[in-house]
């Protein structure tokens, strides 16, 4: 059974759609692009099948396409199937199981409604030693748009309501990973600030990357200009440079694990170690129990 319905994912194609006509801010997702490719540039070896999962532009294609490692790159997505969420090729039918050899995404996952079934749909739709590489938006991306609009709401409306998706913790995301099935996961996370002029202007490019609220709780009533206005003024109260522009954070986490091989390096089994991590180190070994000192 798939979780709650968080995301309205039918609105979400309506406002990517919308924003590509009217012209996209893609910086953030071509820094991701960009990011990927080195990424994928140190793993020694090439992928014959792979597929791009949601990933809203063309980015990751011509990223990868100068990097020579991937041979065929395939549109995937993840759609409402019942009860489940399955990753599907462009044709909308479901990957077979061990079908690909490499799984990658560009700013999507976070719009998933159930993230840990969508990673376990693309951990079976690759192939043993399969790489997953991702990245996502992370739970401290718009901090300042969040914190600005809750205290505006609750001065001006008495009470708040859902404006910036609930992004996934860095913490929980290498556990999602391990229960999915991947091995050797590892996750990161950097920060982007960018500086606007104005709240209006950051809202702005969010439109342009149709990334604004889709929250299925959202409230549907336009928002009050009382309540723009406040959260304008305390946007530029809290969160201003000194030259007057305001700061704008983007958590990008980073994802990679590989499905499980017999080949890869497994952790040793306990008490099978040869040496003591007290000679490694070059110290003595103290007792459970004993202070240093005593004899």
């Amino acid at each position: 059974m798939s979780g709650p319905t968080i995301f309205d994912r039918d609105l979400l194609s309506r406002r990517r759609a919308r924003a590509m006509a009217l012209g996209p801010a893609t910086f953030l997702l071509d820094r991701v692009a960009e990011e990927l490719a080195e990424r994928l540039s140190v793993v020694l070896r090439s992928f014959e099948r792979a597929a791009d999962l949601d990933t809203p532009t063309d980015a990751l294609r011509a990223a990868f396409a100068e990097s020579g490692k991937v041979k065929s790159l395939e549109r995937a997505s993840i759609i409402s199937a019942g009860d489940l969420e399955v990753l599907t090729d462009e044709q909308a039918k479901p990957f077979d199981a061990a079908a690909l050899d490499l799984v990658v995404s560009g700013l999507a996952l976070q719009f998933v409604n159930d993230l840990p079934g969508a990673l376990v749909q693309v951990r079976r739709a690759l192939k043993p030693d399969g790489l997953l590489l991702a990245a996502m938006i992370g739970g401290d991306t718009l901090n300042e748009l969040r914190a600005a609009f809750a205290q505006a709401e609750s001065e001006v409306e008495g009470g708040l309501s859902p404006r910036v998706a609930p992004f996934a913790d860095i913490r929980d995301l290498g556990s999602l990973m391990q229960r999915a099935g991947f091995a050797l996961p590892v996750i990161d996370s950097d920060r982007v600030t960018v500086r606007y002029e104005s709240p209006i202007a950051l809202m702005r490019d969010l439109r342009a990357m149709g990334a604004t609220n889709i929250l299925v709780e959202r409230r549907r009533a336009p928002l009050r200009r009382a309540t723009l206005r406040r959260m304008m003024e305390i946007y530029a109260e809290r969160f201003a440079d000194g030259d007057g522009r305001l700061r704008a954070t983007f958590e990008i986490v980073w994802l990679s694990g590989w499905t499980p091989h017999e080949s890869q390096q497994k952790p040793l089994k306990p008490g099978s170690a040869r040496r003591r991590l007290a000679d490694a180190l070059g110290t003595q070994e103290i007792p459970a129990g004993e202070k240093p000192g005593e004899s």
